[in-house]
């Protein structure tokens, strides 16, 4: 630290760098994070258990300046550099609680609060902070315990690509997983060579929409939930939404909804209007088509005998179904029966409609179809019986 505070009393700032994942790395990666570590024990009590309180509004302002006074960091790293402080506030507890709380056989039980940090720890601090039952088993049964002490993923990573000369900006999960559990003796256990082993079969038979999935093959071959907010196997810092460029859909604010139902209610007057435009064009279009109709049906009867015809039906669309001949003679029975009034007598000669109902169903032959019609006589509707002009003219 003395390295910083002759720094920052000559007016100098230390330059640092970002990876390609958007994690502290070097140069001076460490040093600002041992950095944000001291002024976390001095701004923040240890017995905080809860790193988003409102409470610590203040001491997390303070953290922020400090660091700003004797670094070059842009205002977007803000975000990063404190959840960084919240998790050295972490490793702070842990380390005390490991290493004055537990006995020789790993044991938590009383102890004193350690002299050395007198000077950051109160009494009633050392009293009142305990470890929570969950982070106890969790500290003292690792299943693959973490080798490289205060070196973190993303320095871990640095390094082991800047030995390899490779080209590359990040390691697979696995691959830097595996990395972090190796010892100074370069051994790795059994379980930790047998779990990345897994992972490099999966990787070979999993389709690549899978392996992009927001959950990683770690994760998978551990089969355990990947944590909100990060990619386990890629230390602090890499976000989901980053690392997979998929970003997490968030609930709506109030606003957003008011927004949304005040852009609906814009559409739906507008379909509105747009369908009293539509309704005002149709009433037009029908009442010229009843007029079409009505000039049609204003042409002379039909003259006694028969006369080639045109047969229509209204419904559902106004339309010729057939052509024909009407037998227009006096006491004329349809298959021994008289007609409806308002009905003629018709045989069919040609189907232009052969789906079309007829108007009225052949209750002996029980024909119903214009295509079963052919060369048949049937009552038509007078209305809907106008003369071919093709042969026959007034």
């Amino acid at each position: 630290m003395k390295s910083i505070i002759r720094a920052r009393d000559k007016g100098e700032k230390f330059e640092v760098r970002w990876s390609a994942e958007d994690q502290l790395i070097e140069p001076n990666g460490s040093m600002l994070a041992s950095y944000i570590g001291f002024l976390v024990r001095q701004h923040i009590p240890i017995t905080c258990d809860n790193w988003r309180s409102p409470e610590l509004k203040v001491g997390k302002e303070k953290i922020w300046s400090e660091m700003q006074r004797s670094f070059h960091i842009d205002e977007s790293r803000q975000k990063y550099c404190i959840q960084l402080a919240g998790k050295r506030l972490r490793g702070f507890r842990s380390f005390l609680s490991n290493k004055f709380l537990k006995d020789e056989e790993g044991k938590f039980v009383e102890a004193e609060r350690p002299m050395k940090y007198a000077e950051i720890i109160s009494a009633e601090e050392w009293d009142n902070f305990e470890v929570s039952d969950k982070n106890r088993k969790r500290a003292s049964k690792p299943a693959y315990p973490y080798k490289k002490g205060r070196t973190g993923y993303a320095r871990l990573q640095q390094r082991i690509l800047t030995e390899e000369k490779s080209d590359a900006t990040s390691l697979l999960e696995h691959v830097l997983w595996k990395a972090a559990r190796v010892g100074k003796d370069g051994a790795v256990v059994e379980a930790v060579q047998n779990v990345y082993d897994e992972c490099e079969t999966l990787s070979q038979t999993l389709p690549s929409t899978e392996v992009q999935d927001c959950r990683s093959l770690l994760s998978r071959v551990l089969n355990v939930p990947e944590y909100s907010g990060r990619v386990r196997g890629k230390g602090f810092g890499v976000t989901p939404s980053s690392f997979y460029k998929k970003p997490k859909t968030k609930n709506p604010t109030n606003k957003d909804v008011m927004e949304t139902l005040a852009e609906l209610r814009a559409q739906v007057l507008e379909l509105q209007k747009e369908n009293a435009m539509y309704r005002e064009e149709r009433r037009g279009s029908e009442a010229k088509d009843t007029s079409d109709r009505a000039s049609i049906n204003c042409q002379p009867k039909f003259p006694e005998g028969i006369t080639p015809c045109q047969l229509y039906l209204s419904s559902p669309t106004y339309r010729i179904v057939g052509k024909g001949k009407v037998h227009n003679t006096s006491g004329e029975l349809l298959h021994h029966n008289p007609l409806p009034v308002g009905y003629m007598k018709v045989s069919v000669d040609l189907v232009l409609d052969t789906d079309a109902f007829l108007p009225l169903p052949d209750v002996v032959s029980e024909t119903t179809m214009m295509r079963d019609a052919v060369e048949s006589f049937v009552g038509w509707p007078s209305d809907l019986i106008f003369p071919d002009a093709e042969v026959y003219m007034f």
